[in-house]
């Protein structure tokens, strides 16, 4: 199956970028009204409409929810997509709208995603408000899940770009799953067994497309977590985290990995082949870890204290919103040697000189990424200028 030429016939052009909030979906969700039901599902803490999509009649029910963390939007884009796919007509479309009912919560922290921000407008993170259920977005998400007692559920976030998976040289983490636990000890019941599955399903259609470029979350059980919860409450729950793929600050590449991952997973659930124990598979994905910057200056001669020496130092952006805009700012985060941290990019000083405009000969973790390299190369914002 082509899904290279499905993504691109049904690709949401009208959602682009990290910044994604309810102005940005309503008008698709006006469309979508014609093919599916939509409504408002309740209000979020600044009064937002939270919105909820039904799309299909089947008896297989599947919940989705998207933003829980208000900046973490690429996954919204992908659902989107997902949603072009079912009201494309196609014969796998028809079917799968027969088979499943997909009950959908596009953006479930909407202030947070106005604000671009993590938590919730009471600064709250709904990810660790499964058990108190403190906040109005946390009580609907569990109000639905009551109402709609699903088969599945699809726990969907981003994570940063700090993460890579793989020995020696590691490669981005583009996407990263869990089957959350259900249990301190980590036991393997019949729940968790099928979200291992579908796991390791989506696993094997995107090593065709990013090899070595997915991880697993560590799964040290965490009730206040949401997909710990649901699953220790009996539903089979896959997390989802669109992370990092080269060049891709933007995220397009990952959002099309991300409807990659849904559309083999559902035809996976679809065909009935998650039935066999693949723990094995799933085991395999290389865990999460924590080795990138997103630059590294290497061999720069500084002078600290009176002395010159010749180091490394990495910087990492900063998601900034301006404008109705995410600007990328890179500001100086560690200094040393760095042996076992690798960088999305980098730049090699070949011994030359640090310095800044202001004088300084030497970095501070702070500071913005923008100095002088020798007399003759500038580095604005974290990249050099030619």
């Amino acid at each position: 199956m082509d899904l290279q030429n499905i993504y691109v016939s049904v690709k949401e052009p009208k959602l682009y970028g990290r910044y994604i909030n309810n102005d940005h979906i309503t008008p698709l969700l006006n469309s979508l009204k014609n093919t599916f039901e939509v409504s408002t599902e309740g209000y979020s803490v600044n009064n937002e409409p939270i919105y909820k999509i039904v799309a299909g009649k089947g008896s297989l029910k599947v919940f989705i929810w998207s933003q829980m963390h208000g900046n973490e939007s690429t996954t919204t884009k992908a659902i989107f997509d997902f949603l072009n796919f079912l009201v494309s007509g196609s014969a796998i479309a028809q079917a799968w709208l027969q088979h499943f009912t997909f009950y959908v919560l596009p953006i479930l922290n909407p202030d947070g995603a106005r604000l671009y921000t993590r938590e919730n407008a009471n600064k709250v993170d709904l990810n660790r408000d499964s058990l108190q259920l403190t906040q109005t977005e946390s009580q609907l998400l569990r109000s639905v899940f009551d109402q709609v007692k699903p088969d599945y559920c699809f726990n969907m976030h981003d994570q940063r770009t700090i993460f890579g998976v793989g020995e020696g040289k590691p490669l981005p983490a583009t996407v990263s799953f869990l089957a959350p636990s259900f249990n301190e000890e980590r036991d393997i019941n019949e729940c968790r067994q099928v979200a291992i599955n579908v796991i390791a399903a989506m696993n094997h259609e995107l090593q065709k497309h990013i090899p070595g470029q997915v991880g697993r979350f560590d799964d040290s059980f965490n009730i206040n977590c949401i997909g710990d919860m649901f699953q220790s409450l009996g539903v089979p729950t896959v997390l989802f985290e669109a992370g990092h793929y080269p060049d891709d600050y933007e995220r397009e590449e990952t959002r099309k990995m991300i409807f990659f991952a849904l559309f083999s997973g559902f035809l996976a659930i679809y065909e009935n082949v998650i039935a066999v124990n693949r723990n094995n598979d799933y085991f395999n994905i290389p865990q999460n870890k924590n080795v990138f910057y997103d630059i590294m200056c290497k061999n720069i001669k500084i002078n600290y204290e009176n002395k010159e020496k010749i180091t490394n130092f990495a910087s990492q952006y900063r998601e900034v919103l301006i404008d109705k805009s995410v600007i990328f700012r890179a500001f100086i985060s560690e200094i040393g040697n760095l042996d076992d941290f690798h960088a999305h990019a980098e730049i090699d000083a070949f011994g030359e000189e640090f310095s800044t405009e202001e004088g300084a000969k030497s970095p501070k973790i702070g500071d913005k990424a923008t100095f002088f390299i020798g007399k003759n190369r500038k580095i604005v914002n974290g990249l050099e200028i030619f």
